[in-house]
């Protein structure tokens, strides 16, 4: 027979049950087969024949997805979801439980309460009788205890008692004795007691805390860095940030998991990412202290480091290393490098197009669409995609691809970490952790696992490099002295100065100017930022809690940890280029941890989110076309934007902690006491104090909105400006 068929969903409402509610899809599938062998024989397909030669048949099933629930239903329904044609539901639950419940308390629920036969009420199996309701349920608790070890296995390190894999195991022997599981518990179990413990750095960690004995940090060569090849450098460096992102755990990255970490008590959370963004720093530090470390460096050889460092980063781009790339460019447009004007004008014009191109791959344009839309195109490709506009660019990046290619090995991709951070991190904000009769809201985590898929496909895609260490150059890495903000400042203003402005001809000076201002004047790219004394200048916000927005170093947790990135703060209005979009005072935020970007409207404070970030601008992806089909996604709330009576402000704190910025979701209905309690809370302060504060927009420099006791913030804000709020102690 021939058979041709055709699928339709249609949305079946919801059905509530006692601590559950679920939405139900309809699919109707159309099958069409020929009516009779005759109609084959004479070489008629089934939807070629006429009706009468075919017989049409209608399939209709309901797939039943679990929107919320209590914490037992949602464990329950790691058993039921197959049955309910959920497939994909044990993925999501696995990824982002540790948001509202600990490996432990799942285990126990899984085994203790469903896993128990005698006391299990698992309605599938009721009917049946008792030897077919064991083989039922032991199937499918071996089923989703596969899947957590296949794609959680971390969860069960617990040094030094292991006490939730022990339970696995005693579960494991007396209701699957000899089965393949057991022994697989065992051997993981034997795997995690015989590794040391260590840090996620370990190997790959570029503190100089971490130096073994016998090393110093030392002030670079400049020799020795020109010494490596540019390739070399480039690869050692995805090496690194290769080693660190496939260890990333995709559960650290939850917007839930990560705000908590400036906390005291979990000075150790989120190790992974913390490792990434430790790396990211000290690719962008590196940077910096090659350029201006040495005093003695004449103009043109700055120069030529600098060009060095764009030839490198070109490179990172053909390994499809996004992370190093960023962290170069945002190195090369902080304030102490990019105010070495006299140092710029002697970079080559070739070289400053292929460094603009660079810098376009991160505009924050339409909420970083660029680098979203090349990342997604190029996550599973083999190499990198070099279309430039440029013909000389495009000429030798396709001779270096070409000899990529020419190796036979297939490049992974490297993505920067900072952009699903923000993704994570804007949906953990503007949806709800319950709804309704206090049940854990799944929806949301469904769609916070469309973020964490991308993260472990391009894990998985990581994979396919084959990189091999360079130990001089990693020792040479390792070694290197960060230069803390002032240091960095300060030898730069010392390197301009000392620039021999005779070098250059006033003819040849004034056509360089001319030149530079030409390429840069009207695009969103490179930006010098306004030059100010280092102690004077306004905080800045390059990275959530970074103090001081004169350079790209030093960018602390609470000012104790170089965990966040920094970035180059807002450029003044009297700039004479243009604001940079990579070099805009953006960084991993200190708050979420997410990519923080300031658009400027006159304020100089700093920021923490994307202005625009949300589902309807790409930042949200949609799930994939195998999937069961959901209806619409109601637009979230976003900041800078009022819509649907609702939007995300960003509150700091007045005094020591002005640069940190907390997000917070408001609606038309918040007046000044919910949204202060809601932000002293964001802030690990006492939500009782509440009346010792009052709430202040930010209008601009020297501008402010306070607002009084009782007042409406959604109405009472001025929507015209960047919705950045002060929480001050009133006097």
């Amino acid at each position: 027979f021939s058979f041709s068929w055709q699928t339709t969903f249609q949305d079946g409402g919801e059905e509530v049950e006692d601590g559950a509610v679920y939405n139900v899809t309809l699919k109707k599938v159309q099958i069409q087969q020929a009516a009779n062998k005759g109609a084959r024989w004479l070489g008629g397909e089934g939807d070629q024949l006429p009706p009468e030669h075919t017989v049409r048949q209608y399939e209709t099933s309901k797939i039943r997805a679990i929107k919320a629930g209590t914490l037992e239903k949602l464990v329950e329904n790691l058993l039921t979801a197959f049955g309910d044609a959920d497939f994909s539901y044990i993925s999501i639950f696995l990824a982002t439980y540790r948001a509202f419940a600990s490996p432990k308390t799942v285990l126990e629920l899984l085994l203790d309460r469903f896993g128990n036969l005698e006391t299990s009420s698992h309605g599938e199996v009721a009917n049946l009788n008792s030897l077919e309701s064991e083989m039922v349920l032991r199937a499918e608790i071996a089923s989703v205890l596969r899947a957590w070890l296949d794609q959680c296995s971390e969860d069960f390190r617990e040094p030094p008692d292991y006490m939730c894999l022990l339970k696995l195991l005693d579960y494991l022997k007396n209701n699957m004795p000899n089965s393949d599981m057991e022994s697989r518990v065992q051997n993981l179990l034997k795997q995690f007691q015989s590794q040391e413990v260590e840090t996620v750095d370990g190997f790959y960690s570029t503190s100089s805390s971490d130096l073994v004995d016998g090393e110093e940090l030392e002030i670079s060569s400049p020799e020795e860095f020109s010494s490596f090849q540019d390739h070399v450098v480039a690869e050692q460096l995805t090496y690194m940030d290769v080693m660190l992102f496939r260890r990333v755990v995709p559960y650290h990255c939850l917007g839930s998991i990560w705000s908590q970490r400036d906390k005291k008590e979990n000075k150790n959370l989120a190790p992974t990412v913390r490792a990434t963004i430790t790396q990211f720093n000290a690719v962008t530090k590196c940077v910096i202290s090659t350029i201006l470390e040495t005093r003695e460096l004449k103009i043109q050889q700055r120069a030529k480091i600098i060009e060095k460092w764009i030839h490198i980063a070109h490179e990172c781009r053909i390994l499809k290393n996004f992370s190093s790339l960023r962290a170069i460019i945002s190195a090369l447009q902080s304030n102490s490098i990019y105010r070495l004007k006299t140092t710029w004008m002697c970079v080559s014009k070739d070289i400053l197009l292929m460094y603009e191109e660079l810098s376009e791959i991160f505009s924050d344009h339409d909420n970083y669409l660029t680098s979203r839309e090349l990342l997604m195109k190029e996550a599973t490709s083999k190499f990198a995609n070099l279309d430039s506009s440029e013909k000389e660019n495009q000429k030798k990046s396709q001779k270096r691809l070409q000899l990529q290619k020419n190796k036979g090995v297939m490049q992974g991709t490297v993505p920067y970490l900072g952009t699903f951070l923000t993704d994570l991190i804007m949906l953990d904000t503007a949806l709800q952790d319950y709804v309704e009769g206090g049940l854990i809201n799944f929806e949301k985590r469904r769609r916070e696992f469309e973020v964490i898929a991308q993260i472990k496909l391009l894990q998985s895609s990581c994979n396919t490099y084959c990189l091999t260490p360079d130990q001089k150059f990693i020792q040479w890495f390792r070694r290197q002295r960060h230069l803390t903000e002032e240091e960095s400042y300060k030898l730069s203003r010392e390197a301009e100065a000392a620039a021999d402005i005779n070098i250059l001809s006033p003819k040849s000076q004034k056509s360089m100017v001319k030149r530079i201002s030409t390429l840069f004047l009207g695009t969103d790219v490179f930006t010098p930022p306004k030059e100010q004394p280092l102690k004077s200048s306004p905080v800045g916000g390059s990275s959530g809690e970074s103090t001081d927005s004169a350079s790209v170093s030093s960018c602390e947790f609470n000012h104790s940890e170089t965990e966040d990135v920094c970035l180059t703060p807002v450029s003044s209005p009297e700039d004479p280029l243009k604001k940079s979009s990579v070099g805009s005072d953006k960084g991993y935020d200190s708050d979420k941890g997410s990519v923080s970007s300031d658009k400027g409207s006159g304020s100089s404070k700093g920021s923490v989110f994307d202005p625009g970030l949300g589902s309807d601008s790409g930042s949200i992806p949609s799930r994939d076309s195998g999937s069961v089909p959901s209806s619409a996604p109601r637009v979230l709330p976003v900041y800078n934007r009022q819509r649907e009576g609702s939007c995300i402000i960003r509150v700091s704190m007045d005094g020591l902690h002005a640069s940190v910025y907390k997000s917070i979701l408001i609606t038309n209905q918040d007046r000044i006491p919910d949204v202060t309690q809601r932000a002293l809370l964001k802030h690990n302060l006492e939500p009782d104090a509440v009346e010792d504060y009052e709430l202040v927009q930010v209008i601009s420099e020297d501008k402010e909105l306070v607002f009084p006791r009782d007042a409406n913030v959604f109405y009472g804000m001025n929507s015209h400006v960047n919705f950045d709020f002060i929480l001050r102690k009133k006097a």
